[in-house]
């Protein structure tokens, strides 16, 4: 049986910038079911490359590469009011973590960016471990990121 090569494939290839994640991201968000994304309301969905400082410390943070994502707003009952002048609720991945984790584990970079939405929306919500899997189970199987 012959060899492919596929290291053509790669020797061009960069990692994902900013832009480039936020863009899977956003696709994957938009094939998540409607009365899970219902949840969120309004949100902003963001790539940085790591955590701010203070967000490092507010979570006890050893290395910016312990957080691959980050839910910040409301839950359902206090959805945001323009009134108050709060945005709408925001989900922040973060690049570098993410590629770190995709580079050690045998998961599709899509799989992975769809896991973590997954996971901050539905902790957020007080979704259970269970509650999201059966999500991630029941994604169509026509889009995997």
């Amino acid at each position: 049986m012959a060899r492919i090569d596929n290291s053509r494939l790669w020797r061009d290839q960069l990692s994902p910038s900013l832009e480039d994640m936020e863009m899977l991201a956003l696709e994957a968000y938009a094939h998540l079911p409607d009365e899970f994304r219902t949840l969120t309301g309004e949100i902003v969905i963001q790539v940085a490359e790591f955590p701010e400082e203070e967000i490092m410390d507010d979570l006890s943070l050893e290395t910016p590469f312990d957080l691959l994502g980050l839910f910040e707003g409301r839950g359902i009952a206090e959805r945001w009011n323009p009134a108050t002048g709060e945005g709408p609720n925001r989900v922040t991945l973060y690049r570098r973590a993410i590629l770190d984790y995709w580079a050690e584990n045998e998961e599709t970079l899509g799989d992975i960016v769809t896991h973590v939405l997954i996971h901050e929306i539905g902790h957020h919500f007080g979704l259970s471990d269970d509650d999201m899997a059966r999500i991630e189970e029941g994604l169509d199987q026509e889009y995997r990121p």
